[in-house]
């Protein structure tokens, strides 16, 4: 067995602290009230987080870039036929990178409409005076019914399937994206995670969490 290197130490942040915001999103959500304040920043963060991972697909570690998701149709079709490729085993797995798409896709979707959703009480998104209303009555319904619901059930498949790998195929992914390495049988790629590329991932966060106030600034 070979120890490999695959979720750089910027990867494995950006995930657990898009795990939190999202948790603290759905309770603050529900909750409303004054809670919705925290509701607002978590979006932002949540923003900034997704436009980071964004860049970092093209500059992080061999394993995080967009690269190497297996998203070919072939390879989806021989992993649920039970024969994955190899290099699919090292970093995420044809379901897993659809699973990544489909979540960021969503999310960013989803800020986008809370962006501009009013809930006609006390709070509204910092761009809703820059979309005509019909615009704000459809965001609106959609960030909190089926926007919300997308959401839970691509966190709950997310969850499930990683209790499915650790009680089924008995094997546990969480431990990788802890401390970064998979045990493997062939020895593959590792991924640069150095001191240096770590400042350039600090670099592009604030690069995108100024984006983000850039952004509300603008419908101010």
């Amino acid at each position: 067995m070979f120890t490999v290197r695959i979720w750089d130490l910027p990867t494995r942040l950006f995930h657990w602290a898009l795990a939190l915001c999202v948790i603290g999103l759905l309770i603050t959500g529900n909750i409303g009230g004054d809670a919705m304040l925290w509701h607002f920043r978590l979006g932002y963060a949540v923003l900034s987080l997704v436009l980071f991972r964004l860049v970092w697909g093209l500059v992080g570690g061999h394993w995080s870039r967009w690269a190497q998701l297996s998203l070919q149709p072939a390879l989806v079709w021989a992993y649920l036929k039970g024969r994955p490729p190899s290099a699919s085993v090292a970093g995420h797995n044809p379901m897993g990178s659809w699973a990544i798409v489909a979540m960021l896709s969503f999310l960013i979707f989803q800020v986008a409409t809370g962006l501009v959703s009013d809930d006609e009480i006390a709070y509204s998104g910092p761009l809703t005076a820059m979309v005509p209303g019909q615009w704000v009555s459809w965001a609106t319904s959609w960030h909190t019914h089926w926007g919300k619901l997308t959401i839970l059930f691509l966190v709950a498949l997310h969850v499930l399937a990683l209790v499915w790998y650790r009680f089924a195929k008995r094997i546990s992914l969480v431990p990788a994206m802890v401390h970064g390495n998979k045990q493997l049988a062939a020895l593959a790629v590792s991924s640069h995670d150095h001191w240096s590329t770590r400042l350039i991932a600090l670099l592009i966060l604030v690069m995108a969490s100024c984006g983000v106030y850039a952004l509300l600034g603008w419908g101010s």
